[in-house]
């Protein structure tokens, strides 16, 4: 992997850095559109307390002066106030127009020669379809001037207040009228006023916005490439490793586990390569566990073979009972063995299929002594059961394979205790978790060799033991029971320093 993108190990998950990265032009639009909006609102809201003060205060200067006082008024102060000032007498005619009486102030362009289609303009009105801004009327000059030409003049006189309006000129600018009351003669003022420097200033700062958001979208684009790098490429090492792991060419490949990751590439490939872990350990068990079942099958089948082809070439009777007694032994063995393989293979499928439920270990192992004992199966040997106090004994569990543990643990000790000899089975709790112990009396387990002891087909037995009575496969069963029941199976001395060892079944403990 390139190492300049493998620095880059933030602890944000890919999902966080995939919105972040995409969200963020959009969020900062989205604010730059609003902050405009809003921007805009703030600008007229300014010019419109300025026309309301300056509509009033005109309207008082008027008020009472003589109409050559008025149309000085008009000119002095559109042209210092780039206004277009216009007086309209009480029966509603246009009685003066600073316009008309000096050269006007400010001018608005013709409709017909406003290119409609122009940039500017289609981008304010596509902005205020964004913010839903209200549709304005468009301001137009009246044929014949007056009172009636102009709603606001109208709601002025009536209410004798003074009357903002915003209207959109053909350029795109706003023109803001404003109507008032000049005396108590019924003459009306409206001043009209065209903030060209609100739209540029708009424009501007909406240019501004657009820059940086389209920088930010170059940025995000970048973020987003060498996002997809930084996923795609460990992505392709996962897919190349488990092809080769796949297709078994190279035993040695190692899936990557990149360990600096903590994001969910990072929990893949972990799990990807633990996955290939277990399953290499899984097929080396099931190849080991095929060659050991040949190896020890093979034995009794060439004995059983020997025995057959010398059945037809011996006539004395009391060779051939040997023989055939032989043969029968070897069919046993083999029987036995093929019985134990059977359950030591399926006995994990088996256990993950079935429900746990709640059992009483103390009452499992008492019934398996009290079983045993009726049944002779101890072949003399005395179990005693101790059960220390602080139960309840209750685990999680199958029944059924519990008690097989415990079976074959009992034969174990069994087959190792000298005749006439003491079993002594223990039930603990420890720290949330109950312990099994089944302790003979016999030679002991070297510490070198308890471990061995739970591989598949171990054959160290007693001396004068029969040979082929066992399959080697109890113990390894026993554990394999343990672990699927999230617990141990383990040999040790005995506690109290005799002769002897001790196999001991853990289990995790369950409340009342």
């Amino acid at each position: 992997m390139d190492r300049g993108l493998d620095k880059w190990r933030p602890s944000l998950s890919l999902t966080g850095r995939i919105l972040l990265v995409n969200v963020l032009p959009l969020v900062l639009l989205g604010g730059g559109v609003l902050y405009l909006d809003s921007y805009r609102k703030q600008l007229l809201d300014e010019r419109f307390k300025l026309a309301l003060v300056e509509a009033q205060i005109t309207a008082e200067a008027l008020a009472g002066a003589t109409k050559q006082r008025q149309e000085a008024l008009l000119i002095q102060i559109g042209k210092e106030q780039r206004l277009r000032l216009r007086v309209y007498a009480a029966d509603g005619a246009l009685k003066a127009d600073s316009f008309a009486l000096a050269a006007p102030s400010f001018g608005l362009p013709d409709p017909a020669d406003v290119d409609q289609s122009a940039f500017a303009l289609q981008l304010d009105r596509l902005f205020d379809r964004v913010v839903d801004a209200p549709a304005l009327p468009d301001y137009v000059e009246p044929a014949s001037d007056d009172v009636a030409d102009w709603p606001e003049l109208t709601r002025a006189r009536e209410e004798s207040l003074t009357q903002i309006v915003l209207r959109d000129a053909p350029d795109g600018t706003h023109v803001i009228n404003a109507a008032a009351p000049v005396g108590l003669d019924g003459e009306t003022l409206l001043l009209t006023r065209n903030p060209v420097d609100i739209t540029a200033r708009v424009r501007e700062v909406r240019t501004t916005v657009a820059l940086i958001a389209f920088l930010f979208l170059i940025v995000s684009t970048l973020l987003s490439l060498f996002l997809a790098r930084t996923i795609v490429r460990p992505l392709r090492e996962l897919v190349a490793a488990t092809q080769r792991v796949r297709q078994g060419r190279d035993r040695r490949v190692q899936v990557p586990r990149l360990p600096d990751r903590r994001d969910e590439i990072g929990l893949l490939a972990r799990a990807v390569s633990d996955m290939t872990a277990a399953l290499r350990h899984r097929i080396d068990a099931v190849e080991s566990f095929a060659a050991d079942v040949a190896h020890e099958i093979k034995n009794p089948l060439a004995s059983l073979r020997s025995a057959t082809e010398s059945l037809g070439k011996v006539d004395d009777p009391e060779l051939r009972n040997q023989l055939l007694d032989i043969a029968v032994h070897d069919v046993r063995r083999i029987d036995r063995l093929v019985t134990e393989i059977s359950d030591a293979s399926r006995i994990d499928a088996e256990i993950s299929r079935t429900e746990f439920e709640r059992l009483d270990l103390a009452s499992l192992v008492h019934n398996v002594i009290l079983s045993r004992r009726e049944r002779g199966a101890d072949a003399g040997r005395t179990v005693e059961l101790s059960i220390e106090n602080g139960g309840p004994w209750l685990v999680m569990g199958v029944g059924m394979r519990l008690e097989r543990v415990l079976q074959n643990l009992l034969d174990n000790a069994v087959s190792f205790s000298p005749a006439g000899g003491r079993i002594d089975v223990a039930l603990r709790r420890r720290a949330g978790r109950i312990a099994l112990s089944v302790c003979d009396e016999g030679p002991g387990i070297p510490i070198e060799k308890r471990e061995k002891v739970f591989l598949r087909f171990h054959s160290d037995r007693p001396e004068g033991e029969d040979f082929g009575n066992h399959s080697g496969l109890g113990l390894a069963i026993g554990r394999t029971i343990a672990e699927a029941h999230e617990g141990t199976l383990t040999a040790h001395a005995r506690s109290d320093g005799g002769p002897g060892a001790c196999l001991s079944l853990n289990l995790p403990a369950i409340a009342a």
